[in-house]
């Protein structure tokens, strides 16, 4: 099958209400990455040195060499950095999520403690901090397994969560099939936790940020002063908190490294943003460990076949009448390149109508001549499809007087006899008066303008039958 991975509909325009605990109106998810002494180094084993967020203008790495400079900022963020942002968090009383590369935890065992004794949630953020995107998946799978093992030896844990961040295409699926983590969050593609399915576990993906992030302090384009990070992060609370108020409740995730944070000049612009965010009320600072359990318990996940990933034989099955009597048209769209976008009522639906408007003249007419006529002799006789019966009772037209069925056949027949096919019309669109108006009003019309608002008002009915079959 020619399948289409990437979702873009995601939620779509009406998102979950996300009911945080307490009815809180936005739930801010502070994450620090700890990744001093995880980072490339020779001493680790690596090839070359460091050259990934720092605060030195320009850098590459250094094939070959340790990078003196380099390796000094990581030790800023262990040595002070890590300590101011502990003593700011701790102080305001709000919890964070760790990011811990599991090679960094090991070499820094007074900050893991530091952060137990705070109740922080250590997640893991693999066990190097290094690129991933072209690692052999089997090499990948087993540095996931070595980094559990080893976080399990060092936190005394281990992790429920996931973050790579220099991920391969292959890290979320290799990530969950481990079975051992209640989030991974190596995505970028949403405000709310949303569910994937991978093989036959329901994993919870709570995706992150790279923009409410101070890495963008190391980053062009990116923030130079601390007033820069206070005045996004205000913006992007402010406009989820209204939504918020609105009904609509997100999540806000926001992205630390101690050695960029933990810099004088650039914390207090977060501890202005803290401050702000505190003075409002329902905001809720959870772990992300805490926003899993949430949503496992609120939303929890219900699988449901999706047209995308249907065989031939079961897509025309569920799919072959909803263009009338013609199962055509659902075997030519199995074939297009389907996905995600699909699995829903209006994605399904261009689907199936690409390859109605894409038919022959013939083909098409063949389409409008497979419905049968309103209140006609099929209806009379109960001959009607499940589906056209009950679109036609849903205008009464099963429930006619002698006067209104003998209307109704006058109409058939002379539309017929001008125009070669029946006359269609979306009936749940109307009522029989409505009806009536139409067919007294079309009847006049040439048959090429006939045609044209018979295949438009055939589409329209596919996509009511669908809408019926799937969200």
């Amino acid at each position: 099958m020619n399948r289409y991975p990437r979702d873009f509909r995601g939620y779509g325009q009406n998102p979950p209400d996300a009911q945080w605990p307490g009815g809180a109106k936005i739930a801010v998810s502070i994450v620090l990455n700890y990744e001093e002494g995880g980072e490339n180094n020779l001493l680790h084993g690596d090839a070359q040195s460091e050259a990934f967020l720092s605060d030195i203008a320009g850098a590459a790495p250094w094939p070959g060499l340790r990078h003196w400079n380099m390796e000094s900022i990581y030790d800023y963020g262990a040595r002070a950095g890590f300590w101011r942002v502990h003593r700011l968090f701790t102080s305001l009383g709000i919890p964070l999520t760790i990011y811990g590369v599991t090679s960094a935890l090991a070499r820094n065992p007074e900050q893991v403690a530091a952060m137990k004794a705070a109740g922080w949630e250590i997640a893991s953020h693999g066990l190097k901090w290094v690129d991933h995107r072209d690692m052999p998946a089997e090499v990948e799978a087993a540095q996931i397994a070595d980094s559990i093992r080893l976080h399990t030896e060092v936190v005394g844990e281990p992790p429920r969560g996931w973050y790579t961040g220099r991920c391969s295409i292959n890290t979320v699926q290799l990530a969950a099939e481990t079975g051992q983590l209640d989030w991974i969050s190596d995505t970028y593609d949403d405000d709310l936790p949303y569910w994937m399915e991978v093989g036959a576990r329901d994993q919870l993906i709570i995706p992150y940020t790279l923009e409410a992030n101070d890495m963008r302090f190391a980053t062009a384009p990116g923030y130079i002063t601390g007033e820069q990070f206070f005045s996004y992060l205000k913006d992007s609370f402010d406009t989820l908190y209204a939504e918020g108020q609105e009904g609509r409740a997100k999540m806000f995730s926001i992205g630390l490294h101690n050695r960029l944070i933990g810099r004088p000049g650039k914390l207090a612009g977060l501890k202005r943003f803290l401050d702000y965010a505190q003075g409002h009320e329902g905001v809720w600072f959870p772990r992300r460990i805490d926003i899993a359990r949430h949503w496992a318990a609120t939303h929890p996940h219900t699988r449901r076949e999706r047209p995308s990933q249907m065989a031939l034989a079961r897509f025309v099955e569920r799919f072959g009448s909803v263009f009338e009597h013609s199962p055509w048209i659902a075997e030519r769209a199995h074939g297009l390149e389907l996905g995600p976008a699909h699995d829903s009522a209006i994605g399904l639906h261009n689907a199936l109508a690409r390859k109605f408007r894409s038919a022959t003249p013939d083909e098409r007419l063949g389409v409008l001549r497979a419905h049968p006529d309103l209140a006609g002799k099929l209806a009379a006789a109960k001959r009607l499809t499940a589906e056209s019966t009950a679109e036609q009772a849903s205008a009464a037209l099963d429930a006619l007087t002698d006067d209104d069925r003998a209307t109704f056949q006058r109409l058939n027949a002379d539309y017929v006899a001008k125009h070669g096919f029946p006359f269609i019309i979306a009936v749940r669109d109307n009522t029989k008066d409505s009806i009536l108006a139409a067919f007294a009003a079309r009847i006049a019309n040439d048959t090429a303008t006939e045609f044209t608002t018979a295949c438009a008002q055939v589409e329209r009915i596919a996509e009511l039958r669908l809408k019926d079959m799937l969200p």
